[in-house]
C-alpha cells in the first residue's frame, strides 16, 4: 500500500490556506501551524463595542482565484460566500475641494474625470486600454507561473511579452509616464496611487505597476458580504472540509533540513517528520529564525522593504452620507509624501484611506452610526518613536478630515482600537511591520522576490507576500497556485 503523503504548511494566512487546499487536491494530508489562535493573518477582523472592523485588506479583486480554489474541490463558491461589484469604487477627495468619484463602468468614469477636471477622456480610455494590454502580455508569466524556471520563457506567452516590452516602460518610473500623459495634476496623483498597493514609490516604482488599475477598472473591485474576513471564514470552512488539521498556538521553531532536504519541523519541543514543507511566514524570519544552520539568498532577504500601514479603527457616532465605502483624502504635496517616507518619516497632512464597510454591510455598526478604518502609509519599522510618530498622526488626520467634513470628528469617536508596523510584525511576523515584504522601487523587484520553491533545499515552498509573485490577496492566492503547478 502507497504510503500517505504528509504536507506541513508553516502559517494560516490566505496563502497558507490557499496552499493548504491546493494540497489536499493533491493527495497530501496537511497540517497547518499558525502561531496565532486565529487563521487569516492579516485578513482578520476587529469587534468593539457594537462594530465589527475588517482588520487588513479591505478591497476584493479578481474574484475568481477564490471561486477556483472551491470549484477545484467539487464546491460550490454560492454556498460558502458572496460578492457583488461595486457601483462605485472609490471616493476620491482633492485638497482643492475637487471630489471624483471612480465608477466601476469605464465610459462613466472617463466622463466624470472630464467633466470636473482639465483631463481628456481619450487619456483615461487611452490609460486603461493600456492596463489591459499590460495585464493580457504579462499576466501568466509573471502572476501564475514562476519566474524562476526557465521553461516558463520557453513558450509563446514569453515571446508575446517581449513584443510588449516597450508597452511595460520597465525603465520609467510610474509617476513620469502618469505624469506624460495625463494633464491634471489630480488625475495624475490618483493613478500614481495604484503604487502603493504594493507599498512602493510612484516616484521610484517602474510604470510596469500601471498594471494594476486594469484590476479595478476594467475587471471590478467588489464587496464581499459580511467584509473582507468572510474570504478568510470561508477558505478556513473548505480547509476544514478537505480534512486540513489546523494547530493555533502554534510556533514553529525550526525546520529541519538533512543532506539537502527538508524533512520535518520542531513545535512545541516536538519533531515532527513531513514529505513537503511550506512557508507562508515571511521568507526572512524563514531563514532566519526557522533554518539558521542554512546558507541564505542574502541578496534577496536584504532588499529594501515595503511601507507598513497605521491604521485607526473608529467607532463612529454619526453617518456621513457624503463618504462612501472607499475614500481617499489626498496630501496636498504627493512626491513630498513619499520623499519623508523613504527617510523613514511620516509627513503631516498624510494621504488618509477611509474604508467604511457599514455603507454596504450595514451590520457592522450600531444603527445611527459608522466603522472607519482609517489608514496612512508608514514607513516600516526600523526604529522609529512610534509613539509620537502615533500621536502627532492622529491628530493631524483628525484636523485634516474634521476640517474637510465639517465636524469635530474627535467628540464623535466612541471606541478605538489602533495597529502600527510593530503590532503588524508581531501578529504577523512581517519583518519590521512591511506589509508586502519587499518593495517593488525598481525595475528588477520583480526578479528579485524569493522563488516559490528553495533552489537548495529539496522540498521546501514559500507562499505569500514576502514571495513571488508579491503581497495583497490576489498575488497570495497565486503564489499558491504556482506551488500547484511546481508540484
Amino acid at each position: 500500500m502507497k504510503k500517505q503523503k504528509k504536507a506541513a504548511v508553516i502559517g494560516a494566512g490566505i496563502g497558507g490556506l490557499a496552499t493548504a487546499i491546493r494540497l489536499t487536491n493533491k493527495g497530501y494530508t496537511v497540517d497547518v501551524f499558525e502561531a496565532n489562535d486565529y487563521p487569516g493573518g492579516k485578513v482578520t477582523e476587529v469587534r468593539k463595542a457594537g462594530f465589527r472592523f475588517d482588520a487588513g485588506p479591505s478591497l476584493f479583486t479578481l474574484p475568481y482565484l477564490v471561486d477556483e480554489l472551491f470549484e477545484s474541490c467539487g464546491k460550490a463558491p454560492k454556498n460558502y460566500y458572496a460578492y457583488h461589484k461595486l457601483e462605485n469604487i472609490t471616493r476620491y477627495f482633492f485638497e482643492d475641494g475637487t471630489v471624483l468619484n471612480a465608477w466601476n463602468d469605464v465610459e462613466k468614469l472617463a466622463q466624470e474625470f472630464a467633466d470636473k477636471t482639465d483631463e481628456p477622456k481619450e487619456n483615461i480610455h487611452k490609460f486603461l486600454r493600456n492596463s489591459a494590454k499590460m495585464y493580457e502580455a504579462t499576466a501568466d508569466i509573471f502572476l501564475f507561473n514562476s519566474m524562476h524556471k526557465l521553461k516558463t520563457f520557453l513558450n509563446f506567452s514569453a515571446l508575446k511579452t517581449l513584443l510588449y516590452l516597450p508597452l511595460l516602460n520597465p525603465f520609467r518610473s510610474m509617476a513620469k509616464a502618469n505624469n506624460k500623459l495625463f494633464k491634471d495634476i489630480r488625475i495624475q496623483q490618483l493613478f500614481n496611487r495604484y503604487a502603493t498597493y504594493n507599498g512602493s514609490d510612484p516616484y521610484q516604482a517602474p510604470a510596469t505597476l500601471n498594471i494594476i488599475a486594469h484590476l479595478e477598472h476594467n475587471i471590478g473591485a467588489f464587496f464581499l458580504k459580511g467584509g473582507m474576513h468572510q474570504l478568510t471564514q470561508s477558505l478556513y470552512r473548505l480547509a476544514q472540509e478537505q480534512g486540513v488539521q489546523f494547530h493555533f498556538n502554534h510556533f514553529v521553531e525550526r525546520i529541519l533540513v538533512e543532506n539537502k532536504k527538508a524533512k520535518g519541523i520542531i513545535t512545541a519541543g516536538k519533531t515532527l517528520d513531513y514529505n513537503l514543507i511550506v512557508s507562508n511566514m515571511d521568507v526572512v524570519p524563514t531563514y532566519r529564525r526557522l533554518m539558521p544552520d542554512q546558507t541564505a539568498p542574502e541578496k534577496i532577504l536584504n532588499q529594501p522593504k515595503s511601507t507598513s500601514a497605521l491604521i485607526f479603527y473608529w467607532g463612529m457616532n454619526a453617518v456621513f452620507s457624503e463618504l462612501d465605502v472607499h475614500n481617499i483624502f489626498f496630501s496636498k504635496d504627493y512626491p513630498r509624501e513619499f520623499d519623508l517616507l523613504k527617510q523613514g518619516k511620516v509627513i503631516n497632512d498624510p494621504t488618509i484611506y477611509l474604508y467604511i464597510s457599514s455603507k454596504a454591510n450595514p451590520a457592522d455598526a450600531p444603527q445611527g452610526a459608522e466603522n472607519w478604518f482609517v489608514m496612512i502609509n508608514v514607513p516600516h519599522d526600523s526604529g522609529q518613536a512610534w509613539d509620537s510618530i502615533i500621536k502627532k498622526a492622529k491628530e493631524d488626520i483628525l484636523l485634516k478630515l474634521s476640517k474637510r467634513l465639517g465636524r469635530d470628528l474627535a467628540s464623535l469617536i466612541q471606541c478605538e482600537e489602533v495597529l502600527t508596523p510593530q503590532l503588524l510584525e508581531n501578529k504577523t511576523s512581517s519583518l519590521g511591520g512591511a506589509l508586502y515584504g519587499s518593495s517593488s522601487n525598481n525595475m528588477m523587484a520583480a526578479f528579485m522576490r524569493h522563488p516559490n520553491f528553495s533552489r537548495k533545499i529539496k522540498n521546501l515552498y514559500f507562499c505569500g507576500g514576502s514571495v513571488h509573485p508579491g503581497g495583497g490577496i490576489p498575488l497570495c492566492l497565486a503564489s499558491a497556485k504556482i506551488i500547484d503547478k511546481l508540484l
